[in-house]
């Protein structure tokens, strides 16, 4: 036990410890005077989210990796049963009530995707047809049920996520040039399948004043917040738009904006080190890890997490449309946050038995 706590990853344990501190303090000003019921419920999740993780620090990959494509079906099945019989929150169908929590199963999904194809990969390259299409497969068929739900951008997290695992995998760049522009040449026909919705927020990112009380509030009142802000912020519980409630799901997708009018640019520029600091510590694991799959296991991981922060930050900046992705670590929510730090406890496992040079086989394999 204590060996195992000196050699756990210090650095990438900071940047953790440094966001949810962070996490914590923004949403308690983004709920302030509000449901403070969410933050007691935010600090539940983090102790069971890092219970999780602490389980997995402990589990060796080998074994987690047999699991694999037992957990990618479970996942898959959740995923068929929300049409059936999931909860309808704010318009989309997306959670399924348990009885003691409801839970997302796309969050699932992401992350099991991410494990059942580094598990396909470790031993073989992206250059065959069946070693692509395998894959494709199976990142379309869950994109196809969340897409339904409808969720375009948990859909566009999980499409990226894949896609950054083939080329990782090994997948020739001729090709990856020829998909990308069929992916483009494919635009007008995901428009046309599109919900009205959908459209309409690719039409405010182009002119938010075509609509300002309508499908342009949002990102308005979140620019105006932001940009409010200047370099040190209004003060913590100082910030107008958040306490006047002008921004919209200021505790979950805009929570950056109450960052950035209560602490400003200082703030945000911590932010934005606590990231870089993570994911970069998690492609540097994933750099020195001992096989093909852990290795394959981390970028995946480093990939979700960049879309996450790029597109929300970009979203609630007026630079993508608003397509409801979280800010990892900082927004609330209890699917999201404890899957995120499974991933996390996954990436501190190959860390420890890259030190300790554990050698890993493919489930499946003789060796297995």
């Amino acid at each position: 036990m204590i060996r195992i706590f000196k050699e756990l990853d210090w650095i990438l344990l900071v940047a953790l410890f440094g966001l949810a501190a962070l996490g914590m303090i923004v949403l308690y000003a983004a709920v302030h005077q509000g449901d403070s019921e969410l933050w007691q419920k935010q600090a539940m999740f983090w102790a069971i989210g890092m219970l999780v993780f602490s389980i997995l620090c402990f589990v060796p990959l080998r074994i987690l990796g047999l699991a694999c494509w037992p957990m990618y079906g479970v996942a898959l099945l959740l995923l068929i049963l929300v049409p059936l019989v999931g909860d309808i929150h704010m318009g989309a169908r997306r959670w399924l009530d348990f009885g003691v929590a409801n839970i997302q199963p796309s969050e699932i999904m992401k992350w099991a995707l991410i494990f059942v194809l580094a598990s396909w990969f470790s031993s073989r390259e992206a250059r065959g047809m069946v070693e692509i299409t395998v894959p494709l497969l199976l990142a379309a068929i869950p994109a196809g049920l969340i897409i339904i739900q409808p969720d375009l951008g948990t859909t566009l997290v999980l499409l990226f996520a894949a896609t950054g695992m083939v080329i990782a995998a090994g997948l020739p760049w001729r090709l990856f040039m020829m998909a990308a522009v069929a992916g483009l040449a494919s635009l007008p026909v995901l428009w046309h399948f599109m919900h009205d919705y959908q459209k309409q927020r690719v039409l405010t990112l182009l002119d938010p004043q075509s609509d300002p009380l309508g499908a342009g509030y949002h990102v308005i009142q979140s620019t105006i917040a932001i940009g409010s802000g200047g370099l040190s912020g209004k003060g913590f519980l100082q910030g107008t738009q958040g306490r006047l409630h002008f921004l919209p799901e200021q505790h979950t997708d805009f929570i950056f904006s109450i960052l950035a009018e209560e602490g400003g640019l200082l703030a945000v520029a911590v932010l934005l080190s606590l990231y870089a600091v993570l994911i970069l510590r998690i492609l540097f694991i994933g750099h020195r890890a001992h096989n093909r799959f852990a290795s394959l296991l981390c970028i995946g991981i480093a990939s979700i997490f960049i879309l996450y922060i790029t597109v929300n930050i970009g979203m609630v900046s007026g630079l993508f449309p608003v397509v409801g992705l979280p800010l990892p670590f900082i927004s609330y929510g209890g699917s999201a946050l404890v899957t995120m730090l499974a991933a996390l406890g996954l990436v501190m496992r190959v860390a420890l038995e890259s030190k300790e040079k554990i050698p890993w086989q493919r489930p499946g394999s003789p060796l297995a």
